[in-house]
């Protein structure tokens, strides 16, 4: 305890303020640029240098990203999928830091509920957090101390001397620095300078604003108003009688974050183009304009922003307006990981989760974000968006570029957010009574229900249960049939190997046009019966180009057995192969599927077999209930099948 105690007042003592004079702030500018850095520059260097990544050497990376060279952030390490939307935003900041028009403009993030605009926004506060400031000490506003400095009268002695760029000079000072310069009477020395850490929870340089009522919500909320307790002392006009409480007020030299923007009256939000373009604002008295240096935040929903765009009296505010789209993700094992990470931070964390429950979670949050593809299925759209190639599964499958360029730039806008899959999951994992575990058969239960209750459009509500029935349900009976089988199979190995190794042989001898003498049966076969042989493991497989299937497999075994001592690899080394060779091994194991039922077992050997069974499903990462639920919901399947 005392460990904690002594840590916590250590960081607590370093994020006081400390106090400088004029002078030695000046000569502070001179060593460190951060010193008067700008909001933007600021950010920058909290979000860091970006991880280089050169997608060529991934295959999946390569296909999502066209063979490009991208950059992540650790800073946004846990935003999933959002490469592209994080880009944008450095992007914004980057360019602001430069001086150029993005220092001028709101960063606006568009997109639906539940798509992370709100993590985003919590993210970019918490790392402005980062780097100190510094301001006037008793400035209201926080203004910089370059504000008392005219850039035509000072900018080249500032420069010269102390290495600080003339665009740094505003020459705007806060009404109340105007009055204590009069009271100095023009003696800067007596300003003192004072090192601030951004703060959310103590509201210094960060501030949070939202809409209120629309019958009584005013512009005081974003630039102050009177506080009339000092009336008595002050005069209404009196920058001393100001409270400085507005957003634009707490937020000068860092970040405002402004939560549903467009919900706001547009009289409301008039504040910020000054503020955002002239770096200054009015408040609602008579005396001088309140001098702005942050970074302005928005975010709404998509409704609230075409209302007010399609509005031609908003123009000039659409003007100065940097969008960022951030849609649903649209990558499963992305998604994945987002359901991973929301389980993390429960009690869910150790409860047992059935192979394959979160990717159907994800699978079906995909499918209803995508746009119905022209000439293709929609499941081999959410495959090749996974990053996965599906030239030998589907010839009718697109590129993943020929995918997006039909379903224009809306897409992923759509769906079920992220936020209702974590409630269906919490759902799952408490469904048994007796159990908190998930597994995907009651995950569809539980899907099927909630989406009969919500209130969607008929259309819409068919659509998704027709995910459920002819997608997921159908391709996890093949999943849980290949867990069962695989965990059944005792042989599994050398049976593998030896298809492995006999198909290789077929396909060599077929691509070379040779006959093939079995060494222990005599048995001859030319090209046509090597072709039949090769055609009973590949068209169960659903092979779309067998020639090249062959071709490519015999290549990767030349190859390996190069690196093997001339010994084949083992089978299950190339995946496409290991796949085909899984169903045709499969399609041989009906008589075995009985002992995986949990009726009475006429014998011990019976009980013996069923028990190993069971531990190897359990060994898998399955709860013994749910090897039950899972066995007798297959059995159940295949025979209405």
């Amino acid at each position: 305890m005392q460990n904690i105690v002594e840590g916590f007042k250590s960081q607590y003592a370093k994020e006081q303020e400390s106090e400088l004079s004029l002078e030695e702030y000046l000569n502070l500018a001179k060593r460190d640029p951060m010193a008067y850095a700008s909001p933007a520059e600021r950010m920058l260097a909290a979000i860091g240098d970006p991880e280089i990544v050169d997608t060529r050497n991934d295959p999946r990376l390569s296909r999502l990203f066209s063979n490009r060279t991208i950059r992540r952030y650790p800073a946004f390490q846990e935003f999933y999928g959002m490469e592209d939307v994080i880009g944008q935003i450095v992007a914004f900041f980057k360019h602001a830091a430069q001086g150029l028009e993005e220092r001028k403009q709101i960063l606006y993030l568009l997109g639906p509920v539940g798509g992370g605009k709100s993590s985003i926004a919590e993210r970019l506060k918490s790392l402005m957090e980062s780097y100190p400031i510094y301001a006037l000490k008793g400035s209201p506003v926080n203004e910089s101390p370059l504000g008392l400095f005219h850039p035509e009268r000072f900018g080249d002695t500032l420069e010269k001397e102390y290495g600080i760029p003339r665009r740094y000079l505003t020459g705007i000072m806060s009404p109340w620095a105007v009055k204590r310069l009069k009271e100095f009477d023009g003696d800067i020395s007596k300003f003192r300078v004072v090192r601030l850490n951004p703060s959310v929870l103590r509201q210094i340089a960060i501030a949070k604003t939202e809409p209120g009522d629309e019958n009584n919500q005013d512009i005081s909320s974003l630039v102050g108003k009177v506080d009339i307790r000092k009336l008595d002392r002050h005069s209404q006009d009196d920058p001393d009688a100001y409270s400085y409480s507005g957003g634009l007020c707490l937020a000068n030299q860092g970040l405002l974050e402004f939560v549903e923007m467009f919900k706001a009256p547009i009289k409301m939000l008039h504040p910020l183009l000054t503020a955002t373009q002239e770096g200054n604002f009015k408040g609602t008295e008579g005396f001088s304009a309140i001098p702005f240096n942050g970074t302005i935040l928005a975010h709404s929903n998509e409704s609230e922003w075409q209302t007010f765009r399609n509005n031609k009296h908003n123009e000039a505010f659409l003007d100065r307006i940097y969008i960022v789209k951030v849609p649903y993700c649209l990558q499963v094992s992305e998604e994945v990981r987002i359901y991973e990470k929301l389980l993390h931070h429960s009690s869910l964390s150790e409860a047992p989760c059935s192979p394959g429950t979160l990717d159907m979670m994800a699978q079906f949050s995909v499918l209803t974000r995508l746009k119905e593809p022209e000439n293709s299925s929609i499941y081999s759209k959410l495959r090749v968006y996974d990053g996965e190639s599906l030239k030998d599964v589907d010839p009718k499958a697109k590129a993943l570029q020929e995918y997006k360029d039909y379903a224009g730039t809306d897409e992923g806008m759509t769906g079920v957010s992220t936020r209702f899959a974590y409630k269906i999951l919490s759902s799952v994992f408490n469904y048994d009574q007796t159990e908190v575990a998930a597994n995907p058969v009651h995950l569809m239960y539980v899907l099927e229900q909630r989406i009969g209750r919500e209130d969607y459009p008929e259309e819409i509500r068919r659509r998704y249960l027709e995910f459920i029935k002819g997608f997921l349900a159908p391709r996890y009976a093949e999943f849980i049939g290949k867990e069962i089988q695989t965990a059944y199979l005792e042989s599994y190995s050398e049976y593998g190997q030896n298809i492995f190794d006999r198909y290789v042989t077929f396909a060599d001898c077929w691509i070379q046009d040779e006959e093939f003498r079995d060494p222990e049966t005599g048995e001859s076969f030319d090209r046509s019966a090597l072709n039949d042989e090769l055609e009973k493991i590949e068209k169960p497989a659903g092979i779309a180009n067998p020639k090249d299937f062959r071709n490519e497999i015999v290549n990767f075994v030349l190859r390996a057995r190069a690196n093997n001592n001339g010994r084949n690899p083992t089978w299950t080394s190339y995946e496409k192969l290991r796949e085909v060779i899984e169903k045709k091994m499969f399609s041989n194991t009906e008589d075995l599927l009985p002992v995986i039922s949990f009726n009475a077992k006429a014998s011990a050997e019976d009980k013996t077999k069923h028990q190993s069974f069971v531990d190897r499903m359990v060994e898998k990462g399955y709860t013994e209930k749910q090897v039950r639920l899972l066995c007798e919901w297959y059995l159940r399947v295949r025979k209405s099948s």
